[in-house]
């Protein structure tokens, strides 16, 4: 279902990894007719390496330090759909920021639907740990109550396609009068 209007504010998606930020984001932005952006893209593509390689390299304080400065960045363009990484919410600075300059979007999906969907990825370097579900269950009880924070929470459905769960995230959306014309 294609939406009509056209986003006012930029949409950040938040959450952890694997709740659908960058697939459900794609789908978003194509309904919409705006970009669609990936704030570890962009941070990769800006340094010339991957998320992997710079949490390897230099360590997570200067990739989150970097990761502030491309949100800043992004932030500053035209309304676009963006997925952040699962750790930007956390800042209380990147947090100001996107609720400045646009509208945050918790995709909360619970701890099996997320190992179901990480599990076999080797690119997650929080989870190079001797348990990885573990270690993806204290993330998660930590993160939760930060995420919550977010001006919208949408529950992820498994049975959901893609597409569906970009409008009912769109449907979302259209409870807040400031985003979309």
């Amino acid at each position: 279902m294609q939406q009509a209007g056209r986003l006012k504010k930029t949409v950040v998606l938040v959450g952890m990894m694997g709740a659908g930020k960058t697939a459900v984001g794609t789908a978003m932005a194509r309904l919409l007719s705006v970009p669609f952006l990936d704030s570890d893209e962009e941070l990769g593509r800006a340094a010339q390496m991957s998320v992997s390689e710079i949490f390897a390299r230099d360590g997570e304080a200067f990739f989150r330090a970097r990761e502030s400065e491309v949100l800043r960045r992004l932030l500053a363009g035209p309304p676009a759909v963006l997925s952040t990484g699962g750790g930007a919410f956390l800042a209380e600075g990147n947090r100001t920021m996107i609720a400045t300059r646009a509208v945050s979007v918790w995709l909360k999906a619970d701890l099996d639907l997320l190992w179901q969907r990480v599990r076999h990825k080797s690119t997650r370097p929080l989870l190079r740990t001797p348990d990885p579900k573990a270690t993806l269950s204290n993330l998660l009880a930590a993160r939760a109550p930060v995420y919550a924070l977010a001006d919208l929470v949408v529950e992820a459905e498994p049975e959901l396609s893609i597409e569906a769960m970009a409008n009912k995230v769109i449907g979302a959306l259209a409870t807040q009068g400031d985003v979309s014309a």
